[in-house]
């Protein structure tokens, strides 16, 4: 360990809520200095520097001043609703930002870490596995593709983990994420309407964290990864679970049918019905010697980050589990 607290990791979008909860892990193990656009996050142990992913000039001066040994992007619009109004904007975060940050992660010989999404698969009720050829049903899931197909072929130091649905908390105070709207509503008794057609793996991004690091430790290079929880639920199913860890009643709680906002030009083979980002996970499983965990399990974690112990005082190992 004390190597790797010599090392450093740049998180471009580290006010974004993944990637504030990665800084917030790595901050244990590593030097982190987190770049942010306009909402500055003060987490202990991370430098926050300010920096636009779109203007060359500043994300080379970031990475030759700090010479990171890693580089996470983190950046992106992570809202399939809001990357179906605004898909140049959606384009520009999730994929062009990306491009100067990789042609300065080779200059300086810093592993670029790319966080993708399920959303490149086209919804059909399968186990996709990472080399099925992304047939996005969405903006989002379009963008990331696009990312992924770039770094695989230009980059000679990548890593790619293209995950499951992540929850937690935002640092912006304005920016709710759908786990802060469930623990609100909640706690404020109101009735929560739940999508209930759309189905994802759920992952604290701590998870996340632990799989990135050991991959860093095993020195993984110019891989791709499929992250997930090992079973897959609906919003409304998650939302359940939810209430049954933070031992909070569900009654609020009921079924709707979101708008899911599919594109005209989507090539995927689904056919209506309900919508599944399944993804395969045996091969991180194998690589890394771990097994993922269930959806509860990591909202047991997540409990753990944010409340402690439960109530009796009874700790769980809610980690990652080895082989």
């Amino acid at each position: 360990m004390s190597d790797n607290k010599l090392k450093t990791i740049m998180i471009f979008g580290v006010s974004s809520m993944v990637g504030s909860a990665l800084a917030e892990f790595f901050s244990n193990y590593y030097r982190v200095i987190g770049t942010y656009h306009q909402h500055r996050t003060n987490a202990k142990g991370v430098r926050s520097i300010k920096c636009d992913v779109m203007v060359k000039e500043e994300v080379q001066l970031a990475i030759f001043t700090f010479k990171p040994d890693y580089v996470i992007y983190a950046i992106g619009l992570s809202s399939v609703y809001e990357c179906s109004k605004a898909p140049d904007y959606a384009e520009t975060l999730n994929a062009l930002g990306l491009f100067n940050v990789a042609e300065y992660c080779q200059r300086y010989k810093a592993q670029v870490i790319y966080i993708s999404s399920s959303y490149v698969f086209g919804g059909v009720d399968k186990e996709y596995i990472e080399s099925d050829i992304p047939d996005s049903l969405t903006v989002l899931g379009k963008t990331k593709a696009s990312a992924e197909f770039f770094i695989q072929r230009t980059s000679l130091n990548y890593l790619i983990f293209r995950c499951s649905m992540m929850y937690g908390r935002s640092v912006a105070a304005r920016q709710k994420t759908l786990f802060e709207v469930i623990q609100e509503k909640n706690e404020l008794g109101e009735q929560i309407i739940c999508d209930n057609k759309v189905h994802h793996g759920y992952l604290d991004p701590y998870y996340l964290g632990m799989v990135i690091k050991l991959a860093i430790d095993k020195q993984a290079i110019n891989r791709l990864f499929q992250v997930s929880s090992k079973d897959y639920y609906t919003v409304y199913d998650f939302a359940k679970i939810y209430c049954k860890v933070f031992r909070q009643l569900d009654r609020n709680l009921a079924k709707g049918n979101w708008v899911f906002p599919i594109m005209s030009s989507s090539t995927s083979s689904w056919e209506g019905g309900d919508i599944f980002f399944k993804m395969d996970i045996m091969n991180i499983e194998n690589y890394l010697n771990i097994k993922m965990p269930t959806v509860e399990e990591s909202l047991g974690l997540t409990y753990k980050r944010f409340m402690g112990l439960d109530k009796k005082g009874r700790s769980k190992d809610e980690g990652i589990v080895y082989i």
